[in-house]
């Protein structure tokens, strides 16, 4: 028996694998039934700076965080990237709605996000 643990859609399944010698399968095949394993605990999302903006710059769409244009204090102006989203094999930029001063940074490359998600603040 070899035992493997397989993802899918994000569930983890742990499931064991009997090898058959000559590769064949008995006649009468056995039901298996994997139980779910407790999802593994996501990445801690970078904390936000004591003083988080009260200006949000939102995702646009569903995706994946793709990169981190901007940082914590960095001043920005209206337009200017904070976030590169990835959705659907396109590299979508997350633009800063006004001037301001980056107060926090809410994601971290790789993660999920859902449309109208808060990926920063401003100042």
């Amino acid at each position: 028996m070899k035992n493997y643990i397989i993802t899918v859609n994000g569930t983890e399944y742990e499931v064991s694998v009997e090898e058959v010698e000559g590769g064949a399968v008995s006649a009468a095949p056995k039901a298996v039934k994997a139980a779910p394993k407790a999802a593994p605990k996501a990445a801690a999302k970078p904390a936000a700076s004591a003083g988080a903006g009260s200006v949000k710059v939102a995702a646009g769409a569903a995706g994946k965080i793709f990169k981190i244009e901007a940082k914590v204090g960095q001043a920005v102006k209206a337009g200017d990237a904070i976030v590169i989203l990835e959705a659907m094999k396109m590299e979508i930029p997350v633009v800063a709605p006004q001037d301001g001063t980056v107060a926090s940074i809410d994601c971290a490359v790789g993660d999920a996000v859902e449309q109208g998600a808060t990926l920063a603040t401003l100042n």
